[in-house]
C-alpha cells in the first residue's frame, strides 16, 4: 500500500519505518525542514533500538521517503497518518492543535477520497473533530471527497517501540466501516501472522482504550509505590512483597517494581488528560488524582533519604548520579525523576557527577543549562571520583552488575541509594555498603 504518515516524532517515525519494512511506500511528512534533512542524511532525532537501521535501509530502498510536502506525500496515498505530538496544556488536558492542524493541510491538499487514521494519543471525540476539520477545508475549496476517519492508537513502550509495532499484543481498530476495517486489517496482517491480534471496536471506545491503558499502567506502579512506603514505615521488605502478589495469577509481575516514580511522554500526560476529561463530563476520578499525586510524591523519595543521612544542608557534598533518561533504552528524560532529584539536591548545595549512557547531551541542552552544580561524566566509574554517595535513578543494564571492588576504590563512602531496587541488599551490607532502597527500612 502507499501510506502518508503525518510528523516524524516518536511514534510516527517508528510507524513509518516499520510500515516500509514490510514493502508498503510510506511517505512521512514533517514541517520541521531540518529534521527532514537530516533524516535524508540518516540522522535520527530520538534513540530507540533498531530505528536507525530500519530507517536508512527503507530509505536507501525507495520505500521510505520524507518530505516537508504534505500534497506531494498525500497525491496518491490511500491511507494517512496523523502521528502528531499532543502536549499537556496548562489545564493538563491534551493540546490538539498539531492534531487540528494537521487535519486542515489534509482538507487542503487531498484530491482523492481517503481514510485518516488517528495514531495520536488523543482524548475520545476527537476523531469527531478531525473529520470536521478536513470537511471544512473541503467545502472551502467546493470540493466533495470521502474522508473516513479511524482510530488505531499505538502501544509502543519506549525501549522496544520496534519490536512492539513489529509483534504487537494487540492492533485496536476504531471504526463503524467494514469495508475500511478489512483495509486496516489487511495492512497490520504482515504483523500479525502468527495470532490473530485484532480488536475492533467504535472510534470512541479505541481512542479511550488507549487512555485506560496507560493510567492502568501508572495505576499499579503508583501502588506499587504506596504500598512500598507502607513497607518502610512497618518493617518489611517491598521486594519480597512484590513476589507474594505476584505470583498471583490474577495480579501478575508486571509493572510492580517499586521505584523513584515513573516519567515519559505517556503516563504523566494522559494520566492528567483522562483526569481532564472525566472532569470536564462532570466526574470526579478520585483514583487518577491520587495516582498522579502519589507520582510526584515518589520522584521525592531519594531526596529526603539523602536528606536524612546527610542533613538539610548539603553544601560540600557530592553525588554520583547513574541514570538521567525516565527509564532504560531511550533518551527521554521528559518528566523523568532524575530532573527532579538532582534539582531539589543542587537546591540544598551539593554538587552531582552523573552518567547516562544516551541523554547526557539532552540533559545540557535542555534540562540543566543553567545549572552550574552539575558535572556531565563519560564513564560511570569516573562519575564516582570523590563522591559522597551513589544514587542510581535509572536502571540501565550497565548498572546491574557494576564491579563494586570499583566502586570501593573510587567512592569516598561507602553508601548508596538505589532508587530501582536493583542489587541485593545483604551482599552489599556484608561488603561494608551503607544501602538504602525504595520500600525497605533497616532502622
Amino acid at each position: 500500500m502507499r501510506i502518508t504518515v503525518i510528523g516524524t516524532g516518536y511514534v510516527g517515525l517508528v510507524t513509518g519505518a516499520c510500515f516500509s519494512e514490510m514493502g508498503n511506500i510510506v511517505y512521512c511528512v514533517d514541517i520541521d525542514e531540518n529534521k527532514i534533512d537530516n533524516l535524508k542524511k540518516g540522522i535520527i532525532p530520538i534513540y530507540e533500538p533498531g530505528l536507525e537501521e530500519l530507517v536508512t535501509k527503507n530509505f536507501e530502498n525507495g520505500n521510505l521517503k520524507f518530505t516537508t510536502n504534505l500534497v506531494e506525500g498525500i497525491e496518491n496515498t490511500e491511507i494517512c497518518f496523523i502521528a502528531v505530538g499532543t502536549p499537556m496544556g496548562e489545564d493538563g488536558s491534551a493540546d490538539l492543535q498539531y492534531v487540528l492542524a494537521a487535519a486542515e493541510e489534509i482538507g487542503k491538499s487531498i484530491s482523492h477520497d481517503i481514510i485518516v487514521v488517528n495514531k495520536s494519543t488523543v482524548p475520545v471525540g476527537t476523531a469527531e473533530k478531525v473529520k470536521k476539520t478536513i470537511l471544512n477545508e473541503l467545502n472551502k475549496r467546493n470540493v466533495d471527497y470521502n474522508v473516513q476517519v479511524v482510530s488505531n492508537p499505538e502501544f509502543l513502550k519506549e525501549g522496544a517501540a520496534v519490536k512492539d509495532f513489529m509483534q504487537p499484543d494487540r492492533v485496536v481498530i476504531g471504526s463503524d466501516d467494514p469495508e475500511i476495517i478489512e483495509i486496516l486489517k489487511e495492512l497490520y496482517t504482515p504483523f500479525t501472522l502468527n495470532h490473530e491480534r485484532f480488536v475492533i471496536m467504535d472510534v470512541r471506545s479505541a481512542e479511550m482504550t488507549k487512555y485506560a491503558s496507560n493510567a492502568m499502567l501508572a495505576t499499579r506502579i503508583s501502588f506499587m509505590n504506596e504500598i512500598a512506603n507502607i513497607c518502610e514505615r512497618v518493617g518489611a521488605d517491598i521486594n519480597y512483597v512484590r513476589q507474594g502478589i505476584g505470583s498471583d495469577s490474577r495480579i501478575g509481575y508486571s509493572f510492580l517494581y517499586a521505584g523513584c516514580g515513573y516519567g515519559g511522554s505517556c503516563f504523566p500526560k494522559d494520566v492528567q488528560a483522562l483526569i481532564k476529561t472525566a472532569q470536564s463530563h462532570g466526574y470526579n476520578p478520585e483514583i487518577l488524582k491520587k495516582v498522579e499525586s502519589v507520582n510526584q510524591n515518589q520522584k521525592k523519595v531519594l531526596v529526603n533519604k539523602v536528606i536524612e543521612r546527610f542533613g538539610k544542608n548539603l553544601s560540600g557534598l557530592t553525588f554520583a548520579i547513574w541514570g538521567l533518561s525516565f527509564k532504560p533504552e531511550t533518551d527521554d528524560m521528559r518528566e523523568a525523576p532524575s530532573v527532579v532529584i538532582i534539582n531539589k539536591l543542587t537546591e540544598k548545595g551539593a554538587k552531582i557527577n552523573v552518567y547516562d549512557p544516551q541523554s547526557m547531551e539532552i540533559a545540557k541542552k535542555y534540562y540543566f543549562k543553567k545549572n552550574n552544580s552539575i558535572r556531565f561524566i563519560e564513564n560511570k566509574y569516573d562519575a564516582l571520583n570523590n563522591a559522597d554517595a551513589l544514587i542510581l535513578v535509572t536502571e540501565w543494564k550497565e548498572f546491574r552488575s557494576p564491579d563494586f571492588d570499583e566502586i570501593n576504590k573510587r567512592i569516598k563512602n561507602r553508601i548508596l541509594f538505589d532508587g530501582r531496587n536493583q542489587y541485593n541488599r545483604e551482599s552489599l551490607e556484608k561488603m561494608g555498603f551503607e544501602y538504602y532502597q525504595i520500600g525497605y527500612s533497616s532502622s
